[in-house]
């Protein structure tokens, strides 16, 4: 009986191996990174956001510019009517809004620029700097955003007596100069957005604190900034009850004189959605100037990762 060797496998030069690992599955499917089509359900579920978010700003133009009888009648008004200049005017005289806008945009102008400062200041201490008791201070500002404000109103509401602000408009700047939602919302910002390779870099140049923040730290921050101060703008301007405590009637804000117009035992609907008009516009001119810098700034933070 003749015997058969077994057969040698070639040398490669490669080590063989009995069992090979098995190939770890690709995180990305097919397809990954083309963009998406939308289906007739993605259309009609924007449509109906759409329609949804422009209906009360709609209304509000239809009722504006009708008399009381016929936004009041049981049958209201669907399309714009002929009253629309005359109930904006009564509105503007009733309530004296010129001065009450100029107030208003003193105050919001002024809250915003200084929260988009100092919370940029901060949020970079607090994300880049290296100091004791970061943590705790951080804790702290973040604890301060559970306290209700209306347990604050009667001590601010008397401090602001004894510095003689009562009726200024300091009484409503001030106290919102910076908040704890700003510091901690840039400073989640600045954690992920800011290497630290160049602040080094910037301190290698020879730059001091002052300048890293006017060269480095501010155009790197500037997406958040657009979104904080569109936030902060916002609030401030629809701002009604710390204004109306502070203030008096000779010197409103937008949103406290809009408020004389529904003080009356009858008020008059469709001045009052005149007036509700006007006060909107502002931040609509707002949002067509800025409206592209601000969609930028929260697609930025919405990518990054």
């Amino acid at each position: 009986m003749t015997m058969t060797s077994p057969t040698k496998a070639p040398e490669t030069g490669v080590p063989h191996t009995a069992h090979r690992a098995p190939r770890r599955p690709s995180r990305f499917k097919p397809g990954a990174g083309k963009q998406l089509q939308g289906g007739p359900f993605a259309y009609i579920a924007l449509a109906v956001v759409g329609i949804g978010s422009i209906l009360p700003l709609y209304w509000t133009l239809v009722a504006a510019s009708h008399t009381q009888d016929e936004v009041l009648a049981s049958t209201p008004p669907f399309l714009p009517g002929g009253r629309l200049m005359h109930n904006l005017d009564a509105a503007w005289n009733q309530a004296h809004l010129g001065k009450a806008i100029v107030n208003s945009v003193i105050v919001s102008g002024c809250i915003t620029a200084a929260t988009l400062f100092f919370c940029t200041l901060a949020g970079y201490a607090f994300s880049k700097m290296r100091f004791r008791g970061r943590s705790g201070l951080m804790t702290a500002v973040i604890a301060t955003l559970t306290i209700p404000p209306q347990l604050s109103v009667v001590p601010l509401f008397m401090m602001m007596s004894d510095i003689g602000w009562g009726g200024h408009l300091e009484s409503v700047i001030f106290p919102t100069l910076v908040s704890a939602f700003g510091v901690f919302f840039m400073r989640q910002y600045l954690s992920e957005a800011l290497p630290y390779e160049l602040i080094e870099a910037a301190k290698v140049d020879g730059a001091n604190n002052f300048r890293i923040v006017l060269s480095v730290v501010l155009p790197v921050a500037r997406p958040a900034m657009m979104v904080l101060g569109m936030l902060t703008f916002v609030q401030a301007w629809n701002d009604f009850f710390w204004p109306y405590l502070a203030l008096n009637q000779q010197n409103p804000t937008l949103q406290v004189a809009l408020g004389q117009l529904s003080a009356s035992y009858t008020p008059d609907q469709s001045i009052v959605m005149a007036g509700a008009l006007i006060s909107t516009l502002p931040l609509l001119v707002v949002f067509v100037i800025f409206g592209k810098q601000i969609v930028g700034g929260i697609m930025s933070g919405a990518v990054k990762g």
